[in-house]
């Protein structure tokens, strides 16, 4: 346990900051009010989880008998409402919006707390392009920052680090680092989507236009995650992230409809968890049965609040926007 002091009890942001929070809460909600959008909440706590190999859920034992606390019911609090809210487009949803907290294991620093403020919406029928546009005229909504610009993933690398990274062997990527001065991590192995995800955060990102934000598209199709996937060659995830002076602050999908290609996707990460030495997640979801069901043409996008927070009030941690992080929670 994180032993206290006599200042634990105060908040690690300002109220100009909390002020500023709030308002951009507010700017949020109008943003979407005025696409007819219907804000929902989902479960915190669900016996889904999403399966990644980089993402790691809390669980919470939730006991049949408060007397016997370590007796009960797994149950796993959200990385993202993702699960929920495309259960609820299965059921006939149309637009649908939240803001709401996740949860994520193992992540602090200036750009994380595990427990978090996330955007999500979706909406039926929307292209990636569509995807894109929506989050470009938020992104402006709430940091004044103008369009955004768009860049396919392979075109960031090939012009920010020379190198095809739809095409490259993973034996040119230590050399490239090296070349570029790059400190490579002890535990940084042999696999190619880890080193292509360490050379956008430390080489490609840095390099972008800092002034506007830029939307990377079109994503290996081995980092698909829960994205569809265009069948070209090679072939791409569609897939989208937002980066704005440095910053990830979303990261969206032409969302997948394939349940047989989910199925396939949480045994392969499973199988990632248990080479890196982590648990298994569960492979079954209520969103199997739902994709099943009827999963409409969509497009989904995630926000990192706290990060828009950070940007507007030029704060360089995390910590300078929320009341209290997990210190002194």
């Amino acid at each position: 346990m994180t032993a206290m002091n006599d200042h634990d009890w105060k908040p690690t942001a300002s109220w100009a900051n909390l002020r500023l929070r709030n308002e951009l809460l507010q700017r949020t909600r109008s943003f979407f009010d005025e696409r007819n959008f219907l804000e929902v909440e989902t479960p915190l706590l669900s016996a889904d989880t999403t399966v990644d190999r980089h993402l790691d859920p809390l669980s919470v034992i939730l006991p049949d008998d408060p007397r016997q606390p370590a007796a009960g019911r797994r149950l796993w609090l959200q990385t993202s409402p993702e699960f929920a809210m495309k259960r609820l487009m299965a059921a006939g949803g149309q637009r649908l919006y939240q803001i709401t907290r996740a949860f994520r294991a193992a992540e602090r620093g200036a750009m994380h707390n595990p427990e978090f403020t996330i955007v999500e919406w979706y909406r039926r029928g929307d292209s990636m392009q569509q995807g894109m546009q929506l989050l470009s005229e938020l992104a402006d909504q709430l940091l004044g920052c103008g369009p955004a610009a768009q860049l396919s993933y392979q075109a960031a690398f090939l012009r920010h680090a020379e190198i095809d990274p739809l095409t490259a062997e993973a034996a040119h990527f230590a050399g490239l680092a090296a070349a570029n001065g790059l400190a490579v991590p002890a535990t940084l192995g042999d696999d190619r989507d880890e080193w292509l995800d360490f050379l956008l955060c430390e080489l490609v990102a840095p390099r972008l236009t800092r002034d506007v934000p830029t939307i990377i598209y079109d994503y290996p199709a081995s980092q698909a995650m829960l994205a569809a996937v265009r069948e070209e060659d090679p072939p791409v995830a569609e897939r989208f992230e937002l980066i704005y002076r440095g910053v990830e602050l979303a990261n969206g999908y032409h969302e997948l409809q394939d349940t047989a290609a989910l199925r396939d996707r949480v045994q392969d990460a499973n199988a990632a968890r248990t080479a890196d030495g982590k648990p298994e997640l569960p492979p079954t979801s209520r969103l199997l049965p739902a994709m099943d069901a009827g999963l409409p043409d969509c497009t989904g996008v995630a926000v990192g609040f706290d990060r828009i927070v950070m940007l507007a009030a030029g704060a360089s941690s995390i910590d300078e926007v929320v009341a209290f992080p997990i210190e002194r929670a």
